[in-house]
């Protein structure tokens, strides 16, 4: 029976090799009986819906996102409605309001939840109003962003894989999600519409999506942008429209395959142990709607073709979203990323525990349709024993000792190529450091978009600027970006983590971000980051330049008085800005002593060896070119020092204090000396780490 066991176990690894490959529409016809497609089938079929029903009355987390779903659906048939025929303003990353979006969202909401509502309760009172705003959703004179069209977008600098010279802009992300939308309310209406309601809403799918596409992929650029979140998007967007007129249109076949397709050669993008480039919250973006078409192709296809066992989401699933919380480089945030519906379905799929464990640990409770769909599945979820990660092909690494207690510090530090245009920053040497919640060393992390940020002005913003970020720099000189708009590539501008270990009571990175610098002022540097455990933090600086070169290291920290913004996602005070005012932050001679809102310090104890250093306390702002726009300002720390020969060693300790008395003991303790022409030595109390000089520099020695 065991060797029967394995054997299954072996076939299904083969399976799961050659359902990732390449396919052809023939593929698709063969897989697919589409003369017995009856609607609705891309997400249930009539028969499975007693056991949706039966988990609507039994498990209670269904039962009450479904008393939602009614409440809902009575303000949508109740409420005044009347058909508006709306223009996207012209510049939406300007202006404050768009009125043509909202209502686009509202009326996709209300024919989403109604359709469903039907297809639940048999009950026809949901369906005028289901079809009035399906109808009204055809007639939107456009589906795509504003911020999309080609006055706006033409000036962006472009991903890998994309030429500079890009013209066609009729289908995005935005059109993606609602051809998505309005395709599973064409399948869940299809039995109560008249024929010609029914050719109302596949005009609209084919018209504003498929025949858009179909063809013509080459024109679009996000079509080969495999390491871009759009690639994926929008594919499953196309994909899951086809699917939705494949009983009507058995010729969409080769949109299907074409789709399958493009998202496995972006998913082949993810790295072995999960990573991607452009963050967490663009990560969970792409694999969130690729779901969508994932589901329902294998459906369909009884299982036949199975994006799901894509290697690299077989066995990776939310892994980055789990082991990154709290990495909030590039445009992304480190926060917890969803939704629930999309973990839930993943772990079904893949079995995976330490994804189960992230759905478990840190969301709550579903509120979605797709999460009475897709339900938390029965997989177990299991804390991963090693706690910290690398991620190999994108230089990330976290360093902690828990996932669950606060009390223990983790930091977050990332090399990398600044080889990402899109969604990347000049960060590379960046770290930020994590305890009790609360970002004592922050990462600036996402900036509201305006309509200059994906151009060549992108990297002129604090936010993707090396100037807002913990990094070096040597008389004023900022990291470069490997791609501007109509220039060639320049390769290997960024660095490598060259060093990650991690134990039970250690962990270490060694990055070299010398290349992401133009090499002028700044000749070599090496960041060495030692996390003691629980919650004592070593970062070490090697930096070589001219002899009287200024260096700086700068430190954002994230309590204290760090910004002024308006419509940043957070309460505003009476002045209609938001306030971020949390602690504060206390700037001695020889040391800055961070304090949060509940009381909890850290301190920042730097020391330069065989040289004297100055603590300078400083804002840097930020303003968006938006109509209202506010400056946001952003205090920063930055240790500076003129360099007495080629090398400069700078020593940061950051660990957690009781008051400023402790601080000044905590300074007096910390010691670096030279202890041969190899090494030199840093010392702080009981603690003592010695850093050997190699071939390429120095670094800590191994124990």
């Amino acid at each position: 029976m065991a060797k029967l066991s394995k054997r299954i176990l072996f076939i299904a690894y083969i399976v799961a090799l050659v359902s990732h490959a390449q396919i052809k529409k023939e593929d698709i016809g063969k897989s697919i009986i589409i003369s017995e497609l009856q609607h609705p089938y891309l997400f249930f079929t009539n028969d499975e819906k007693p056991k949706i029903l039966e988990r609507i009355k039994t498990d209670p987390e269904c039962r009450i996102i479904m008393k939602g779903l009614l409440l809902e659906g009575n303000r949508f048939i109740r409420m005044p409605f009347q058909k508006k025929i709306l223009l996207q303003t012209r510049h939406p990353r300007f202006e404050p309001e768009n009125e043509a979006a909202s209502y686009l969202a509202e009326i996709s909401k209300g024919a989403l939840t109604l359709s469903f509502l039907y297809q639940m309760t048999g009950n026809t009172e949901y369906t005028p109003r289901a079809i009035e705003y399906a109808e009204a959703i055809c007639d939107a004179p456009e589906w795509i962003n504003g911020a999309h069209t080609f006055d706006i977008i033409y000036p962006r600098v472009w991903p890998r894989n994309v030429p500079d010279d890009q013209v066609l802009f009729s289908y995005d992300l935005n059109s993606a999600r609602v051809s998505r939308v309005l395709s599973t309310v064409y399948d869940w209406l299809y039995p109560v519409m008249t024929i010609r309601q029914r050719d109302k809403l596949r005009n609209a799918i084919l018209e504003k999506a498929i025949t858009r596409v179909r063809g013509n992929y080459e024109f679009f650029w996000w079509s080969s942008a495999y390491r871009c979140n759009w690639s994926a998007i929008c594919f499953s967007g196309l994909g899951i429209s086809s699917l939705a007129l494949l009983k009507e249109h058995p010729q969409l076949t080769d949109v299907v395959a074409e789709s399958y397709n493009r998202i496995t050669l972006a998913y082949d993008q993810i790295g072995e142990e999960g990573g991607w480039q452009e963050g967490r919250g663009y990560y969970g973006y792409m694999v969130h709607s690729g779901a969508y078409f994932m589901d329902a192709l294998k459906r369909m296809s009884n299982g036949k073709i199975n994006l799901f066992l894509h290697p690299k989401i077989r066995a990776n699933a939310y892994d980055f979203q789990l082991y990154a919380l709290t990495a909030a480089f590039g445009d992304s945030e480190g926060k917890n990323g969803g939704p629930t519906y999309a973990i839930n379905k993943y772990v079904s799929e893949t079995g995976s525990a330490t994804s189960a464990f992230y759905r478990n640990t840190f969301f709550g409770d579903g509120d979605d349709i797709f999460d009475i769909l897709w339900p938390r599945s029965s997989v177990q979820g299991v804390e991963p024993q090693q706690k910290s990660r690398l991620f190999k092909n994108i230089d990330w690494a976290l360093l902690r000792s828990d996932f669950l207690d606060p009390s223990k510090v983790t930091i977050a530090c990332k090399a990398g190529f600044n080889d990402d245009p899109h969604h990347g920053h000049l960060d590379c040497g960046q770290f930020s450091l994590t305890w009790k919640n609360i970002p004592f060393i922050k990462d600036l992390g996402s900036m509201k978009y305006d309509e200059q940020y994906f151009n060549n002005e992108r990297f002129d913003y604090l936010y993707a600027s090396s100037e807002g970020h913990n990094v070096i720099a040597v008389n004023g000189e900022q990291q470069i970006i490997a791609k501007k708009k109509n220039e060639k590539w320049q390769e290997n501008i960024g660095g490598k983590i060259l060093d990650f270990r991690s134990g039970e009571q250690r962990d270490y990175v060694l990055m070299d971000p010398t290349h992401a610098y133009p090499g002028k002022e700044l000749k070599k540097w090496r960041r060495n980051i030692v996390l003691e455990k629980p919650v004592v933090t070593l970062i070490v600086d090697e930096i070589e330049t001219e002899v009287g070169s200024k260096i700086s290291a700068r430190f954002f920290p994230g309590v204290g008085k760090n910004t002024l913004i308006e419509g940043h996602d957070s309460p505003a005070n009476e002045n209609g800005r938001t306030k971020n005012e949390i602690g504060q932050v206390r700037v001695s001679k020889d040391h800055v002593v961070l304090t949060d809102h509940r009381g909890n310090s850290m301190a920042l104890i730097p020391v330069v060896l065989n040289n004297v250093f100055s603590i300078i306390d400083d804002r840097s702002p930020n303003l968006l070119v938006a109509k209202s726009a506010v400056v946001e300002w952003f205090q920063h720390i930055n240790v500076e020092t003129v360099a007495k020969e080629t090398k400069t060693i700078v020593a940061t300790l950051i660990l957690p204090v009781e008051n400023e008395q402790d601080a000044q003991s905590k300074v007096k303790s910390l010691n670096v000396s030279m202890v041969n022409i190899d090494s030199f030595s840093i010392s702080s109390g009981a603690y003592h780490w010695t850093f050997e000089r190699k071939k390429e520099g120095y670094s800590l020695a191994k124990d």
